[in-house]
Formats: structure tokens, C-alpha cells, sequence
């Protein structure tokens, strides 16, 4: 066994084992869960160890995910060894999450949800507005891409893969005039600096689960449930619990541009959706409000309107389907 810095435990205990994967970001939230699981439980951080699992996602770089299998891809391997009981909990980017999961897993606690909006990054313009026509936008992500199109139909979009320092670097060297990132992951990693603009959700609206920190456990294991429990948050939990029903009625993979962000005021819940075709030509929102304990009756609901505004024909179109 090693403990979280890759040294030799030797004959350590540890509390609890947490699975991640080993890109900065990952690490980074890892570590905040182990910090947070240490001063919950008034324990030295060593004592829950943090263990490193390639995923798949991490090995594909020349594509974008969805023509690689979609959503799944960055917690597949890290949910075999939960399930195998080499570690005793995951954590993951929620919004990585498949919505369906393994029947003998489960999403036990959130942490408190960081920024969820999603960043404009160029040297070349100080906005996505005043790129110059013919420019192009790097990145991965569908629900971006369709996204600006949708407000520049007249830029490029390219398909850029790697971890945030990777995208940050292929920027500086010129492989697109601009990117699209989220805040949340440049706050963790201290490079808020970065941004040139950060979009609005009501002109950019989030992936589901963007910002927050999802720990998935065993379901039987009710240890470390009870052990990551202390640290959960109810809010997020809220949030995360309304735009998950809401993606789990609809494509659920990575096949289908989706937008969905709920946000949560008191007993109050505020939730926004939309799904979009991939040239940003073709979009179906929906606005939902009410109260937090109808969270995924909210979600659900905002889904069902827009399955049937957009009818299949939609799905089918734009999901590879």
C-alpha cells in the first residue's frame, strides 16, 4: 500500500482508501476530500490514503469522448476497484458521473459546490464576443462546442483533449485561438487568473454537476458511509440531486448536448435546463421552479417538456443514435 504522496506505508492502517484519478484537478479534489474527512474526524490527513487509477477517459486523447462511449469513461476503472474493495471510496468531478450506476454503488456525500460557470480563455480576444470571425475555439466538450455556435455560428470549433494545464499549454501554442474551461476546476488548481471571461449560467449554462465533488461508495458499507457522510453537503446534494434526474431522462451519455443547473435558496430550488444540436442551430430550454424536497420530481419534469418539444426524431439525430 502507499499513502497519498506515493511513499511505502509499511505496516500503516488506514481509515479509509480514496480512488481517484492522477491529473492535477483529480488530485487536487481528492486531496480536499481527504482534508475535509481528517478535520471531520480529527485525524492526520495520512491516515486515509489516496490511491491513483488510470481511467480510460485519461488514456484517450486524439477524440472526444463521445465518439469513444461517452460519459463513464473517467470513472469506469476507479468503480471497478470500489467494487472489488481495493479502495473504499471514489471521488470524482460530478459532472463525469454516469447517471446510472452500478446497483451496488451509490453517491454518498457531495462537498459544497464550487463555481459552476464555465470560463472564456484567450489572448487574443477579451471575449467570446469579439473573437474575430473564423476563429477557433478548442475543446471537448459538445455542450460547448454547440454552445458557441449558437452565439458565434461563425467561429471554428476544434476538438481539444487533455487535463487543464494541457489545454492551457496547447492554447499557448497556438493549436486554437481560444478555450472554454470551467471556473471551478481553475479555482482548485489556482489558476482563476487564467480566465479573460467568465460566462454567465443564463448565456453558458453549466453540464450538469459542474463544480461540485461527488463521492461514490458501496452501499452495504455502512462505515464509510457514516464516514463520509460528516462531510457532506445538503445543498449541493439538493442541486446535484434535481440536475441528475433531469440528465437521467434524457441522452444521459456524451452524445447529446445538455445544460442543466439548479440552484438552491433556502426551502426554494431554481432549475434550468436545455438540450442543443451540436451546430447550435436547434435548442429547447425550460425553467422550473419549486421546492427542494421536489428536487427530482423538478428535474424529471423539466426533462419529460423537453423530450417532447424536441420529439426523438432530435435524440436520434444528434446522439449517433
Amino acid at each position: 500500500m502507499q499513502s497519498s504522496d506515493g511513499q511505502s506505508s509499511g505496516q500503516m492502517e488506514f481509515l479509509a482508501t480514496i480512488g481517484t484519478r492522477g491529473s492535477p484537478l483529480a488530485l487536487a479534489q481528492a486531496h480536499e476530500v481527504q482534508g475535509r474527512l481528517a478535520r471531520a474526524h480529527d485525524v492526520a490527513p495520512e491516515c486515509i490514503a489516496i490511491k491513483v487509477i488510470r481511467t480510460s477517459g485519461d488514456a484517450i486523447q486524439d477524440r472526444a469522448l463521445s465518439e469513444a462511449g461517452g460519459k463513464g469513461l473517467f470513472t469506469k476503472e476507479i468503480e471497478e476497484a470500489l467494487l472489488a474493495g481495493h479502495i473504499d471510496l471514489a471521488v470524482h468531478s460530478s459532472k463525469d458521473v454516469p447517471t446510472f450506476l452500478p446497483d451496488a454503488t451509490w453517491l454518498s456525500a457531495f462537498l459544497p459546490r464550487e463555481d459552476p460557470r464555465d470560463v472564456f480563455i484567450s489572448a487574443k480576444a477579451s471575449s467570446l464576443q469579439e473573437l474575430p470571425a473564423g476563429a477557433t475555439v478548442g475543446t471537448a466538450s459538445l455542450r460547448r462546442q454547440a454552445m458557441v455556435l449558437r452565439l458565434r455560428p461563425d467561429l471554428n470549433v476544434s476538438v481539444m483533449r487533455g487535463n487543464v494545464e494541457t489545454r492551457l499549454r496547447k492554447l499557448a501554442e497556438g493549436e486554437a485561438d481560444a478555450t472554454l474551461l470551467a471556473l471551478a476546476g481553475l479555482k482548485r488548481l489556482g489558476l482563476e487568473d487564467k480566465a479573460t471571461q467568465i460566462l454567465t449560467v443564463d448565456e453558458f449554462l453549466p453540464a450538469v454537476g459542474q463544480g461540485a465533488i461527488a463521492i461514490e461508495s458501496r452501499r452495504d458499507d455502512e462505515r464509510i458511509n457514516a464516514f463520509v457522510k460528516a462531510i457532506g453537503d445538503a445543498e449541493a446534494e439538493v442541486a446535484l440531486t434535481a440536475e441528475r434526474s433531469f440528465l437521467a431522462l434524457l441522452d444521459g451519455s456524451c452524445r447529446t448536448p445538455i445544460g442543466g443547473h439548479c440552484r438552491v435558496e433556502g426551502d426554494r430550488i431554481h432549475f434550468s435546463g436545455l438540450i442543443i444540436s451540436p451546430d447550435g442551430e436547434e435548442e429547447y430550454a425550460t425553467t422550473r421552479e419549486g421546492s427542494r424536497a421536489d428536487a427530482i420530481a423538478i428535474g424529471a419534469d423539466a426533462a419529460r417538456e423537453l423530450r417532447e418539444r424536441a420529439g426523438e426524431k432530435f435524440f436520434t439525430l444528434f446522439s449517433g443514435a
